[in-house]
């Protein structure tokens, strides 16, 4: 008989919400369904009262259909769901009813991260997170998946941890995010130095207690180390490559669109947007939902870093938020992120960073601002983390080959420094 694994809601105090109806992830997302969902639909008899199909079919997958614009089609105009407001929560698609809550169970336990796709979540408006425990639970009995021992997740490539590594590592990164007499800039280049430094290190021969001693010393000697190794502007290369991972990060083909569109053209515009954010000249291509319209490759260039804003306190508060959620969530590696080892997460982690300051410049570039606001920050974030943990590109060799290059030259502090 199998025993369901506890639960551990996010140990950050810092961190609120309560869902405020704002409708956002009705209309910013493609939910996928499941065979019990699917069922609950066919009982409540949605086809009978809307004349129509609430279902659509997209390369073997079935998805709550959407209007043209991309919202629900159980969307209402006051921002609220159909089917919550006529069965009641319970009996909406489970991944509705989760979000922006993620399981992530490990061999011990199944924590619970969130997602900062929700506006609430970034806003950090609402209840404490515990007090959502009961309802967590409930939901998680039917994923049965969520709540059953799985692996634990590995140190590094083909490196597995020992007892305590994995904790000691999230434990000594998240001190050293929480400090708040580290400059924003100077805290995130030290998130990229250490995770640089981990994936240059030789770990099969720095094992458990050993391996805790050197996370610790990388974290304590920040950030004064980052003074002996200043950094030089970040090479051609290395921007086009970071532009390239914000494109990967905020596509976003509707199902409705793909399917009119066919999968040639589909992948046609894909290609041609992609070599458009490699080249960064001209003008950005229409993605995202047009959140970049009108908008050119030179203006995004002159707005200044984060760190320069009227606003960074506020933003460097929300990216820390953010970052310490997704470590001590468990959504940096292991089956939180694609089943990665940690090092490789870290980095991962490090480069959604990067790409959410790239993004949050381009907003402020498109809205007319002259520096990045707390808005266009918020907003950056909650395009990118959207797709993480979640977009299966995101999680493939080509990605690994993105991080491995940023690697070199110390490319990811470079970007890191170049927008934050």
């Amino acid at each position: 008989m199998n025993i369901a694994l506890p639960i551990l809601v996010l140990p950050l105090p810092e961190q609120n919400y309560s869902c405020h109806g704002c409708g956002n992830c009705c209309r910013d997302f493609t939910v996928q369904l499941r065979a019990a969902d699917l069922e609950k639909l066919r009982a409540q008899e949605w086809e009978a009262k809307l004349g129509m199909s609430v279902t659509t079919e997209f390369r073997g997958t079935v998805y709550l259909k959407q209007r043209e614009d991309g919202a629900c089609i159980f969307l209402m105009d006051d921002g609220l769901c159909r089917i919550h407001r006529e069965y009641g929560f319970a009996e909406k698609p489970i991944a509705c009813q989760l979000f922006p809550f993620v399981l992530v169970p490990d061999d011990q336990r199944t924590r619970v991260g969130i997602s900062f796709a929700c506006q609430s979540v970034r806003e950090n408006k609402g209840a404490v997170l515990r007090s959502h425990l009961s309802e967590i639970d409930r939901m998680s009995q039917a994923l049965p998946q969520t709540r059953v021992a799985t692996y634990s997740a590995m140190l590094a490539d083909a490196l597995g941890a020992k007892d305590g590594e994995l904790e000691a590592l999230a434990q000594v990164v998240d001190r050293f995010l929480a400090r708040d007499d580290v400059a924003m800039s100077d805290r995130f280049d030290g998130l990229a130095f250490i995770a640089s430094s981990l994936g240059r290190a030789k770990l099969a021969q720095v094992r458990a207690q050993r391996f805790t001693e050197l996370v610790v010393l990388l974290a304590t000697a920040l950030p004064g180390e980052l003074e002996h190794v200043p950094l030089d502007e970040a090479l051609p290369k290395q921007l086009r490559l970071l532009r390239q991972a914000v494109y990967a990060r905020i596509e976003d083909v509707q199902v409705n669109r793909a399917k009119a569109l066919g999968r040639m053209r589909t992948v046609i515009t894909q290609m041609l947007a992609s070599r458009s954010f490699t080249r960064g000249k001209g003008a950005v291509p229409n993605v995202a939902r047009g959140i970049l319209r009108d908008t050119t490759y030179a203006d995004i260039a002159r707005v200044p870093r984060l760190s320069l804003s009227k606003d960074r306190d506020a933003i460097d508060a929300l990216f820390t938020r953010y970052t310490r959620a997704t470590i001590l969530g468990g959504r940096a590696w292991g089956a939180g992120y694609y089943g990665w080892p940690a090092v490789r997460g870290l980095q991962a982690l490090t480069l959604n960073l990067a790409c959410t300051a790239w993004l949050a410049r381009a907003l402020a570039a498109a809205r007319h601002h002259d520096e990045v606001t707390i808005d266009d920050a918020r907003d950056a974030l909650g395009r990118i983390d959207r797709h993480a943990g979640r977009a299966p590109w995101l999680g493939s060799v080509g990605e690994r080959l993105r991080l491995e290059f940023f690697r070199l030259d110390d490319g990811l502090r470079r970007i890191v420094r170049e927008s934050i």
